[in-house]
């Protein structure tokens, strides 16, 4: 062949390779459109049977051959006289060899749920736990009740190790619970020889996983090590697996059964309203020291000499608080991950002995501790899910007295939230909590039971919340011209190439700040910095203005850009004082934000 052969050929090689290839890439596309479609179909088919599947009423009202044990250990061992709501129904299906997950409010009672059943029959209840502190804390109260219990993880002693697989090579034996951490069961090839051994010689009751929504990647505590425990129904066959929760949506519990082969599994819930607790929200000031005041005030008056929790997002505002309120003679002390086993486990223990009043903490303490006389939870900064805020905020009351839930709010630390996020579900928690921070008509109440699909009536609320307790006269505001303004502020800054905080937005705005972000001929805002703050809110919120994030070295920048509307006039935003924009009073009005999401790129 002569060159110019050569290359003809290779040419119309070439050209069917790129024929092929674009097959390929439309083949692919249409797998990944044909995949997402079938994960949404079986997502919304294990959502309806689960909507769909009864929380049996049999499992409490049938009499059962453990029936009477369980009433007298009840009694006797844990000094309980009735089971709580839902409790009953969960111990006799996972002592029927039913599969069971159980959602529960925290402080609910998901421990005797396990813990009972364990007394009943001479086998061993194996239960997954996600923090050392957690399992340690159970063992002291099992301890005190004369239960036999024990753990296993990377601190054990030889003698320890060498006890607990022992027992666990006997089969039955009196070794009721055995605590171990996730990674503990990944990581530790001996110890699973173990417990195949005593799953062999008919000694392994059950499998506890506490804290399951760790399995999903929905979930705002997601635990990669969660993800091995989906072997437990393969390997050990007929043994009932119990998921423990106190907070999941049915996305969540869908994700659950999937990952953990427990799609035939019954599910019952407990109801998520806990009456006993107060909740509210306060527009968190921007001068620390009047924050302080607030907390202060909390603490030395309304619940002077009784204990609480307080709630921050970083180390660091931890230590300035704590400092700032022991400065002050408030009785405080703080605990985060940074600090020393020994030093947590201390300051702990003084806390539960009314040493402290409150503990300053992030989100490393509170899980499953038991201090039922804690009568305030403040969260100082913006959780970053419901899942999160609703579990930290269920540590108070425990004991059913009445107790409050306090969150300051403030849409920085609500943007910092935001530039944290790592995917696009822990973006969108964060945007559910927010909807919670900015609602001002609602009950708190009803924005809880919508977020986890509970059963909601106005009387499960008796005005123990703050838009119940002091309804404000609700107006409805047409905000579209304020959207205008900071529309066209962040239009003109991009042409600029310059990108906005929420701090140099609201100053354009307000016609003071950097000269070159400011608009000729603008009018300042008729409202407030602080009801323009929440304006801001309530449009990121609605998603006519989005969040765009820049990275530096050190960390990551939440900036504000225009998002999308329809192309209506109105939009209207329910707020509680006068604002300086035109009232709705026709309730009925069109608004764009009332029917959903918007869909078009805003014109200015």
């Amino acid at each position: 062949m002569d060159d110019d052969e050569y290359i003809q050929r290779i040419n119309k090689i070439e050209r069917t390779i790129k024929d092929l290839q674009d097959q390929q890439r439309k083949i692919a596309n249409k797998i990944k459109i044909l995949t997402a479609e079938k994960e949404e179909l079986q997502n919304q088919r294990g959502l309806d049977r689960i909507r769909k599947r009864k929380d049996h009423g049999e499992w409490v009202e049938k009499k059962f051959p453990w029936s009477d044990k369980l009433e007298k250990v009840l009694r006797e061992t844990f000094k309980f006289e009735k089971f709580r709501s839902k409790q009953l129904a969960a111990i006799n299906a996972t002592l029927s060899k039913k599969d069971v997950l159980l959602l529960m409010p925290t402080g609910g009672g998901k421990s005797l749920v396990y813990q009972l059943p364990a007394l009943v029959n001479n086998k061993m209840t194996l239960v997954v736990s996600p923090l050392i502190s957690l399992i340690e804390d159970q063992l002291m109260t099992l301890k005190k009740l004369g239960i036999e219990a024990a753990t296993l993880n990377a601190s054990s002693s030889k003698e320890e190790k060498k006890k607990v697989h022992d027992a666990l090579g006997k089969g039955p034996s009196n070794l009721k619970l055995l605590y171990v951490t996730p990674e503990w069961v990944a990581k530790s090839k001996l110890f699973m020889t173990y417990l195949q051994k005593c799953f062999d010689k008919g000694g392994l009751d059950r499998i506890v996983i506490d804290e399951v929504h760790c399995c999903s990647t929905w979930g705002h505590d997601f635990r990669p090590e969660y993800n091995h425990l989906g072997f437990f129904k393969t390997m050990f066959s007929g043994v009932p697996i119990l998921g423990l929760t106190a907070t999941a949506t049915m996305n969540i519990m869908v994700d659950i059964q999937n990952m953990l082969s427990l799609q035939e599994a019954l599910i019952i819930t407990a109801p998520f309203n806990r009456p006993n607790l107060f909740y509210k929200v306060i527009n968190k000031p921007s001068d620390k020291h009047e924050c302080i005041n607030i907390i202060e005030d909390i603490m030395m008056k309304k619940y002077k000499d009784q204990s609480g929790i307080i709630y921050t997002s970083t180390i660091k505002e931890c230590e300035d608080l704590n400092n700032l309120l022991r400065e002050r003679g408030v009785s405080v002390q703080l605990y985060h991950a940074q600090l020393e086993s020994e030093a947590k486990k201390k300051i702990q223990e003084r806390w539960m002995n009314n040493k402290y009043q409150a503990i300053i903490a992030t989100i490393a303490f509170g899980m499953g501790i038991d201090k039922p006389d804690v009568r305030f939870v403040i969260h100082y900064t913006i959780p970053k899910s419901m899942e999160g805020y609703y579990q930290e905020s269920g540590r108070a009351g425990r004991d059913g007295n009445k107790s409050s839930c306090i969150l300051l709010f403030a849409l920085s630390d609500f943007l910092r939230n935001v530039s944290m996020a790592s995917s696009k579900v822990e973006e969108k928690n964060t945007k559910d909590i927010l909807g919670y921070c900015i609602e001002v008509k609602r009950c708190r109440r009803a924005v809880i039971a919508e977020h986890f699909e509970d059963t909601w009536r106005e009387t499960d609320c008796s005005k123990m919340c703050d838009n119940c307790k002091s309804p404000k006269n609700i107006q409805c505001y047409n905000v579209a011209p304020a959207l205008k303004d900071i529309s066209a502020i962040i239009e003109a800054a991009s042409q600029k190439e310059t990108k906005l905080t929420l701090m140099k937005l609201i100053s354009a705005w307000f016609q003071i700040g950097t000269k070159e972000l400011r608009l000729s001929g603008m009018k300042v805002p008729p409202c407030t910095r602080e009801q323009a703050e929440h304006i801001v809110a309530f449009l990121i919120y609605k998603e006519f203005l989005s969040i765009d994030k820049g990275y530096t070295m050190y960390t990551t920048i939440a900036y504000i850009q225009n998002g999308v509307i329809k192309p209506e006039d109105t939009i209207s935003m329910p707020y509680g004082r006068e604002l300086g924009y035109r009232k709705l009073t026709d309730l009925t009005e069109k608004s764009s934000a009332d029917e959903g999401p918007p869909s078009k790129k805003l014109k200015v």
